[in-house]
């Protein structure tokens, strides 16, 4: 059975729920951690999806991050095989980036939970429809990037244009995490280095405080799409 390859740039954004959603679809995974190793090459030929997923550093960053630069020739490989593909937050501007388009810092940063904009186009598409007017999201990002020549724009939000859009048939980009859990937004909520992040933009109590609130409203969603992914990727089997 071919396997679904997940990009993992740093310990700390696992698969979250993606991986509940897959193993109930009899699906299996591997990671490829970027961070430790990079490969010569990804068995894209055998697979049947890929998960591109978040992290702290910009898409920008291929100095610092050299893995970045063949991260986006497999990314591009993917999509021209039509290979099911999900960029999740740093995954979504890697994709965009990978299509030729810019990735740049919005106009502020989005951290903690927000409304996004569930647009006419999403009504037909095969992750979205049936999808609220409005959805609840957590979001943890301070880049964007401009959408894709081609690409539907499915959702956007009052502070960042691109929050969803999809590349030919099975390609998505979600600007939001869609993968998160509450054990991981604890997790993420803890640590230092992220913790740092936050600034004057958001209130980490806030964040805990609107969680138990918050969360049946976007799992009910997530769930929705990453069960439908995993569909397009038992598809491509």
């Amino acid at each position: 059975m071919k396997s679904i390859i997940v990009l993992r740039h740093t310990p700390t954004c696992p698969l979250g729920s993606v991986a509940d959603v897959l193993a109930e679809a009899g699906l299996t995974y591997q990671y490829v951690d970027l961070f430790s190793e990079i490969p010569k090459r990804l068995p894209l030929a055998d697979s049947s999806g890929l998960v591109v997923l978040g992290g702290p550093m910009s898409a920008n960053d291929t100095l610092a991050h050299p893995f970045l630069r063949p991260e986006l020739t497999w990314i591009q490989e993917a999509v021209d095989a039509q290979v099911p593909t999900l960029g999740v937050c740093l995954g979504a501007q890697l994709l965009a980036k990978a299509l030729g388009e810019k990735v740049y810092p919005n106009r502020v940063k989005e951290i903690g939970w927000y409304e996004i904009e569930v647009l006419p186009p999403a009504a037909e598409d095969r992750l979205f429809a049936a999808s609220g007017a409005r959805e609840t999201v957590f979001q943890w990002h301070g880049d964007t990037f401009d959408l894709p020549a081609g690409a539907v724009r499915l959702a956007r939000s009052e502070l960042c244009l691109n929050q969803a859009f999809r590349f030919g048939p099975l390609a998505y980009g979600l600007q939001f995490h869609v993968e998160m859990t509450p054990p991981l937004l604890t997790e993420w909520l803890d640590e230092p280095e992220l913790h740092s992040q936050m600034g004057d933009h958001a209130d980490p109590r806030a964040i805990r405080a609107d969680a138990s609130q918050r969360f049946p409203a976007m799992q009910f969603l997530s769930r929705r799409l990453l069960t439908r992914f995993a569909a397009l990727c038992r598809q491509h089997q």
